[in-house]
């Protein structure tokens, strides 16, 4: 089971190749085994892009230009995976796999819609057909599939059913699986690790964050809000998560914490995180 390390968290530190050359050494050094890289941050992106994933505390850098496959090798990773969004892959599905293949990973991987309504069943189940299809392509092509959850997916569209149910009971597992990140559903009030179970050996990735209050003087009452933390520093029971992990095989654990960096700094952040991962994987 590889270890590795998101590439939305290394926006602040690929400002250039060589900068971005250290940050994939020091993410070597520090015992990851990979990276998962984003269709919009290997290859140059819309200015609305940037400044939504800027907005959000996530700025995507300047690496659209760079040569990520020669970077990556480099630095001795592996490419776990990679982020694309749905138009993309229902436009141009061979360029998707061509993509995929050159960085030698066979999961592409969809996140969240924007601006979907996860609370609309007619929407969903139109996206659950739009999944089936797209990932019946890649698979033609030898790539496979997976969605990736935020905390949206799990809105009810019926008083007992979540977007995520039917997400999960009206996709084909032979096109679509998934790659669970256990932090939104947290976040959303949902049992990570019933979820994890009820996935199965559908959960091919898993994307693992804490989640807890980093308090810089003493607290008030009510407590301040939780958010992302380093591994270990939270309140997840990611000993049971990562288990779960290695009981249906995953291919690969993956951070991503968002920004609230221990040393406002996310090389530091991932340099904890991964002791905390090397002694369990």
């Amino acid at each position: 089971m590889k270890k590795a390390v998101q590439q939305i968290m290394l926006g602040t530190v690929t400002k250039n190749e060589k900068q971005t050359a250290e940050t994939l050494r020091r993410i070597r050094a520090a015992g990851y085994d990979g990276i998962e890289l984003n269709g919009f941050m290997v290859k140059p992106t819309s200015f609305l892009v940037r400044m939504l994933t800027k907005a959000a505390g996530m700025p995507v850098g300047k690496g659209g230009s760079y040569d990520w496959n020669a970077l990556v090798k480099e630095a001795g990773l592996c490419v776990t995976s990679i982020h694309e969004d749905l138009g993309t892959i229902r436009r141009e599905p061979e360029t998707v796999a061509k993509e995929a293949e050159a960085f030698g990973t066979k999961y592409v991987v969809i996140t969240g819609m924007y601006r979907f309504d996860y609370s609309d069943k007619a929407a969903v189940q139109g996206l659950c057909r739009d999944l089936n299809t797209s990932g019946k392509i890649l698979k033609e092509a030898g790539i496979e599939l997976l969605y990736h959850n935020h905390n949206c997916e799990f809105l009810h569209v019926e008083p007992q059913k979540t977007a995520y149910d039917l997400l999960l009971s009206e996709t084909d597992p032979e096109y679509v699986n998934f790659e669970l990140d256990s932090y939104w559903p947290t976040e959303a009030g949902v049992d990570a690790l019933a979820l994890m179970k009820k996935l199965d050996t559908r959960m091919k990735l898993y994307h693992i964050n804490d989640r807890g209050t980093r308090l810089l003087k003493p607290a008030m009452t009510p407590i301040l809000k939780s958010d992302s933390m380093e591994l270990g520093c939270g309140n997840m029971n990611l000993d049971a998560l990562i288990a779960q992990a290695k009981n249906v095989n995953v291919d690969a654990v993956i951070l991503e914490s968002h920004k609230n960096w221990v040393d406002n700094s996310p090389l530091r952040s991932l340099e904890v995180s991964a002791q905390f991962l090397n002694a369990r994987i």
